[in-house]
């Protein structure tokens, strides 16, 4: 029976992969994949989506922020994108006096448009494949670590070489960047041009644009109208620039067409975005290992640190408004590694991977090739040296650094140079720059209360989960002075350290000691963790660079595979812009249960729950849908869309993505994806893996009914 189900395993990996699986670089399409797409049911040529020599969809499509994606909706520069992907910039512009996380914001003229700092749209300009130029530097460049392949350093030389020797020029607001795909296997360069001053436009009020929460989070049926509008500004030429109230909004050269006309169960469907990471090249152990480490850590330490701050921010709306984005963000990827572990034992991904490496180590003992063996070997041996280290390496970062604000302290280092020295001039000027990043420090930490309550909490998860003796060195001092209660180490840090408190602060820089310094609880807190970070970095360092050469040789061997079994390929994700495909389709999440592929406004009204924040609903929402005011955005039945699903490949990262319909015209936008689908970042399920998106009548609606924004639906392309 065993043999028999493995040969079924086998059977299945020779079969081509389906349509709706993969993340597929633009360059490709033409070749790979424009067969496929139209036969699903795509209305158009591959030179529509993408076209070298000319402007095609892509050109609409923008990076939004560094992490997730948007889409150029008018000819002004107009930005749509996720309201969690906006989530900061609102954030940013919140108060208690105007608190548009709660009340949304709308801009009513472009005077009132706000600009946001740090926030950033970047389209790319050209994609140019140059595997062959890289490997010819490679070959006659020294590499005496056997790095550079993967190098980011080399690969910016490289770049820059290339596109000098192609006489490229960067314009003002230019950039280029080389990555490697396929474990190093292939290089694709990335011409851009990044623009920096972004206003924000419009967002509704979290009780739509984050309605349901960490409840609804990664779940299906969703009823969120997760979206934000924000505007690109050039200076008078079209040029990228920094803010200036002289800066006008941008002429794109392409923006997309809005679509009315729905959709219905099956229509073909595409997306394009930015998609972070996935893993679909990793053998079994390493799934075992990612459920173990990482999986782990983001489920039990965030767990613990968002009960303390939902508690906080319940009970303080400045304290709600100061944490929101942070305590967002940390939510997300802990609802998703649970998600994940739980799905990738339910739907037996393990046996999955072990009957794929097992097909690709036949085919080498067929060809004679012992080469994917030996990588295959090497690849189990490292994921067992490193586990340990990553383990603690896990915790470290997440109970730890990506946790504690308030160790985000700035350094010492040059003030404590400066005062061995005894130069006075040195000591003034170190002085002058401590005393310039502590006023930064302070105001981005401005509730120590809340900052003490997290730090007590994550200093006893951590010590919960590592072993006393493995523990970084702070321990050691918390045991030999504090009697191993790390309750009171943390209530000394902020009484007595210089940056538990701004009078600490300005009581020690008036007249700085070096004793001071070298002494202090939350300064030598500091250099323990970053010690602890070093120290578990060293112990992987041999077995990861062993392991990215195992690993190029491997992904080339299911190259290779795929190829010879008549299977178009794709690289794993890296947030560089690819296309995924299928089609709006509902699913069965367990056996007698069956999901729609559509939500309404009755659902939104269904769930309400007024003594619950995650499910407020606006009371003008619930007027226009007592009235049926829905206008030209109505289903034929009446009814009001909110939602839909696809079952196209995605991940992290396709937040805001534009979902095309078969015409290339943008029907939803791309938000999260369903709980049963969680494992497709390292094995895709066409049967239950969909991604979530907004209608955008939905969209439209909110933006000309409930907000009265109709001058914006005055700017867009809209086909009846």
């Amino acid at each position: 029976m065993k043999r028999l189900l493995f040969a079924a395993a086998l059977t299945a990996l020779t079969l081509p992969a389906p349509a709706d699986e993969g993340m597929w670089m633009l360059t490709d399409l033409k070749r790979q994949n424009e067969a496929a797409m139209q036969e699903l049911g795509l209305l158009l040529p591959a030179d529509s989506i993408y076209n070298p020599e000319g402007i095609a969809l892509k050109d609409a499509v923008v990076h939004f922020g560094g992490g997730c994606t948007g889409e150029v909706i008018s000819a002004e520069g107009l930005v749509l994108t996720n309201h969690h992907c906006g989530y900061s910039a609102i954030q940013q512009h919140s108060s208690i006096e105007h608190d548009y996380l709660t009340a949304g914001f709308w801009a009513m003229s472009r005077q009132e448009e706000l600009p946001c700092k740090g926030l950033t749209v970047t389209f790319i300009d050209r994609i140019l494949d140059v595997t062959d130029y890289v490997r010819q530097q490679l070959a006659k460049d020294a590499d005496p670590q056997g790095t550079n392949y993967l190098s980011p350093k080399y690969l910016t030389q490289v770049c820059e070489r290339f596109l000098k020797e192609q006489n490229i020029a960067l314009g003002t607001g230019g950039k280029a960047e080389l990555k490697a795909f396929y474990g190093g296997n292939r290089y694709y360069l990335f011409v851009k041009t990044e623009y920096s001053d972004i206003r924000m436009v419009g967002a509704p009020p979290s009780s739509i644009g984050k309605f349901g929460a960490d409840t609804d989070n990664w779940m299906w049926p969703r009823h969120t109208g997760d979206f934000s509008l924000f505007r690109i500004y050039a200076d008078k030429d079209g040029r990228p620039a920094a803010y200036s109230p002289d800066n006008v909004p941008l002429r794109v050269k392409k923006h997309l067409n809005i679509s009315l006309r729905g959709y219905k169960e099956g229509d073909f469907a595409f997306v394009m975005g930015f998609p972070g990471r996935n893993w679909r090249y990793m053998i079994a152990d390493e799934v075992e290992e990612r459920m173990q480490t990482t999986n782990f850590m983001r489920h039990h330490v965030r767990d613990a640190r968002q009960r303390v701050l939902m508690e906080q921010m319940l009970k303080d709306d400045a304290v709600r408004i100061h944490y929101a984005s942070k305590y967002a963000s940390s939510a997300n990827y802990w609802k998703n590694a649970i998600g994940m572990n739980e799905g990738l034992v339910r739907l037996h991904v393990l046996d999955t991977k072990s009957a794929q490496q097992e097909a690709l180590l036949q085919r080498g003992r067929e060809l004679g090739d012992t080469t994917y063996q030996a990588a295959f070997d090497r690849i189990r041996a490292i994921v067992q040296k490193r586990r340990p280290a990553l383990y603690h390496q896990q915790a470290i970062q997440e109970a730890l650094v990506t946790a504690l604000d308030f160790m985000r302290i700035p350094s010492t280092t040059a003030l404590a140079t400066a005062l061995k020295s005894k130069d006075k001039a040195t000591i003034q000027a170190a002085t002058d720059s401590l005393r310039q990043a502590a006023d930064k420090y302070f105001a981005s930490v401005p509730y120590p209360e809340v900052e003490k309550l997290v730090g007590k909490e994550m200093l006893r998860t951590y010590a919960q989960y590592i072993p006393a003796d493995q523990r970084i060195g702070i321990f050691q001092v918390i045991d030999k002075r504090f009697k191993g209660d790390t309750d009171a180490f943390i209530d000394a840090c902020f009484k007595y350290s210089i940056f538990g408190s701004r009078e600490n602060f300005d009581k020690f820089i008036r007249k700085p000691k070096l004793y001071k310094v070298t002494s202090d609880w939350m300064v030598l807190f500091k250099y323990s963790i970053t010690d602890g970070l070093l120290q578990t970095a060293i112990a992987m360092m041999d077995a990861n660079r062993d392991y990215n050469a195992a690993h190029k040789t491997w992904v080339k061997g299911m190259m290779d595979l795929r190829q010879a079994n008549g299977q178009p390929i794709y690289p794993d994700a890296n947030s560089t812009l690819r296309l995924t495909y299928g089609k709006v389709a509902s699913y069965e999440p367990a056996d007698g249960a069956v999901y729609d592929y559509q939500t309404t406004l009755e659902g939104v009204m269904q769930k309400e729950d007024p003594t619950n924040w995650e499910f407020v609903v606006p009371d003008k929402l619930k007027q226009l849908w007592k009235t049926k005011d829905f206008g030209r955005y109505a289903l034929e039945d009446g009814r009001m869309p909110v939602c839909f699903i696809v079952d196209t490949d995605n991940t992290g990262g396709n937040s805001g993505s534009p979902v095309f319909n078969a015409r290339g015209e943008l029907i939803g936008t791309a938000f999260d994806r369903n709980y049963e689908g969680l494992t497709g970042d390292i094995a895709f399920r066409p049967s239950s893996q969909r991604a979530a998106c907004v209608d955008i009548r939905y969209t439209l609606f909110i933006i000309e009914k409930y907000a009265g924004a109709s001058h914006l639906i005055d700017e867009l392309s809209i086909v009846e």
